[in-house]
């Protein structure tokens, strides 16, 4: 006979992490349409990618994300997309939608204002980069236990992202390590201003409160996700 008690947590966890994948999943089925559509029929898309300071560019901003130059770019960009949009949906679940969009908007008007000027920006890495940031810093403020496990994670996975700021290691490559700088420091901006949302650090008082047999002390968590 199965304790139900320790089923339901179980099941509700196990649904919660396969909704966190829904929207993930469904923006890169997205990406790599739109990149088959390309490579079938020449739609020549990315020509519609960010660039600085010219007013055609500023389509880029919404565009580029979406805009990759190749499979291989597009693969490169695919499982980070999934696996870190997938911890921000899990763990961030009443911040998710801001989060992602904002980095995706700050990160595409950053590059439209501070980038070279005559490339094309296009690519989904400044997403990653913001996710990146905000995942690990938002882990240190906050001082959750489950988040700081989340930085040490991104730090293993992904601290290599680090070297994608520097494009000199990478002279044969079109990098646009503006992207990864820009929506680095958009991850890192929200964390900050999102610092007392979502999941918190639980925080226990102690209580005295009176009871049938007497009066008993007890810690009460604060945790705000907790409370009814």
């Amino acid at each position: 006979m199965t304790d139900q008690s320790y089923t339901d947590p179980l099941k509700t966890e196990q649904k919660r992490f396969l909704q966190s994948m829904v929207f993930p999943i469904a923006f890169i089925i997205l990406l790599w349409l739109i990149r088959v559509a390309d490579a079938l029929w020449g739609l020549g898309i990315n020509e519609y990618g960010l660039y600085p300071l010219k007013p055609i560019g500023l389509l880029g901003i919404i565009t580029a994300p979406l805009l990759h130059a190749g499979f291989s770019h597009l693969f490169a960009n695919t499982i980070p997309l999934l696996v870190l949009g997938s911890l921000l949906f899990y763990f961030y679940r009443p911040l998710a939608w801001k989060i992602f969009f904002l980095i995706w908007l700050m990160t595409g008007i950053w590059v439209w204002v501070f980038a070279r000027g005559n490339a094309a920006h296009i690519g989904a890495s400044g997403i990653i980069y913001g996710l990146a940031s905000f995942l690990f810093l938002s882990g240190i403020i906050r001082r959750e236990q489950k988040l700081m496990i989340i930085t040490l994670l991104v730090t293993f996975l992904y601290g290599s992202l680090l070297w994608g700021l520097f494009p000199q290691f990478f002279p044969k490559e079109h990098i646009s390590w503006e992207s990864h700088l820009m929506g680095l420091l958009s991850g890192v901006l929200l964390a900050i201003y999102y610092r007392k949302s979502g999941p918190q650090k639980k925080v226990y008082q102690w209580n005295d409160e009176e009871e049938e047999e007497g009066e008993d002390a007890y810690w009460k968590s604060t945790d705000p996700e907790e409370e009814p």
